[in-house]
């Protein structure tokens, strides 16, 4: 009998140790962020990684990658600069690489925020060219978007835009068209 309950109490120990060592695997796919990475003196880096677009003109699709960094110069509202960097596809022509730089305005809304993500509305002048010739000119853009925060300072991000852009005054050469991006932002905190 000794035998029996000493195996039962072995056996008992056993599932319990195995029990204590078990490892939550669940991926994070959401932190409770409230205002904390939109704070004035915050930063942020990031970019789009895959920016997609047509030209209405042109009749063209372009893609791009889009780094940028920004400060909160107020709670909700970010002023900083972005590269363009991307590839110009169009028909019975040779592709076109294109690049820009531009700063920007961000604007977080409060309303419709919840406390794991945000909607603003990101704009954008600045000048932009492309390997098909040597001028370079006016570059504008206006977009909306969403920010869902995996963790306390790392936001995925999606957005919606329409762009613009002129060759230069000489040439009446302009193209509009609309876009999609994905990326990820990365808020650091200020000094407080």
């Amino acid at each position: 009998m000794k035998k029996y309950i000493l195996s039962f109490a072995i056996a008992i120990g056993i599932v319990s140790l195995a029990n204590a060592q078990q490892i939550n695997t669940v991926p994070q796919s959401s932190a409770n962020v409230g205002l904390t990475p939109i704070k004035a003196g915050n930063w942020m880096v990031g970019g789009a990684i895959g920016n997609i677009g047509y030209s209405f003109e042109a009749e063209s699709f372009n893609a791009a990658v889009q780094p940028r960094a920004g400060y909160f110069i107020s709670d909700g509202i970010a002023l900083g600069a972005e590269v363009n960097l991307g590839l110009k596809t169009i028909p019975d022509t040779d592709n076109e690489w294109t690049y820009g730089v531009a700063p920007f305005i961000r604007y977080y809304f409060p309303e419709g925020a919840s406390s794991t993500g945000r909607f603003f509305a990101h704009g954008n002048v600045g000048i932009a060219g492309s390997s098909a010739g040597s001028d370079v000119g006016l570059a504008l853009g206006a977009n909306v978007g969403y920010a869902h925060f995996i963790t306390q300072t790392v936001a995925l991000e999606a957005t919606l835009g329409y762009n613009y852009s002129k060759a230069n005054v000489n040439i009446s050469e302009k193209q509009t068209g609309l876009g999609v991006g994905v990326g990820f932002q990365i808020y650091l905190p200020g000094r407080r």
